[in-house]
């Protein structure tokens, strides 16, 4: 019994782009754009705090993790955009949808999880729960924006 799959194709380079795929793609550039905010401006946090929510250290680790999370959670962004029927958004709409995302995501993730998350494993410099940053806030901002615009440079 054959099934058929309906997948998409750029014209230019006959490459199937899924939503998935451009949401990962756009979550790794963001988290690459994000990351280098944080090294300039608050490079423990990259060094040393996400890598110890898995009880690793170093730079690289973080680097790696923090990426892996950019990646992850652009495809919940793809996912979230499919789900309500928006997967094929214009530049201008999917940048602006990105940026709220980066936003929600920074509520949820970066000023409630993280802080209980260091806290559990024991991490010394935990910050406060609510962990409210403009810096942090600025970065997440930064990702959404990039998470957005690539996943409608992709996605078309």
């Amino acid at each position: 019994m054959a099934s058929k799959v309906r997948t998409r194709t750029d014209e230019r380079t006959g490459t199937a782009l899924e939503p998935w795929q451009a949401g990962t793609v756009g979550g790794i550039a963001g988290a690459i754009v994000f990351g280098a905010m944080m090294t300039a401006q608050s490079p423990a946090v990259l060094e040393m705090g996400i890598p110890a929510m898995y009880g690793l250290e170093g730079g690289l680790a973080g680097w790696i993790l923090h990426v892996s999370h950019g990646a992850v959670i652009g495809v919940v962004f793809a996912a979230l955009l499919v789900a309500t029927g928006q997967s094929h958004p214009g530049v201008v709409r999917s940048t602006a949808l990105g940026l709220a995302y980066g936003v929600v995501v920074w509520v949820v993730l970066a000023v409630v999880v993280m802080p209980i998350w260091l806290s559990a494993v024991g991490f010394p410099m935990a910050p406060p729960l609510p962990n409210v940053d403009v810096g942090s806030l600025m970065g997440h901002g930064a990702y959404g924006l990039v998470l957005g615009a690539v996943y409608a440079l992709l996605e078309r």
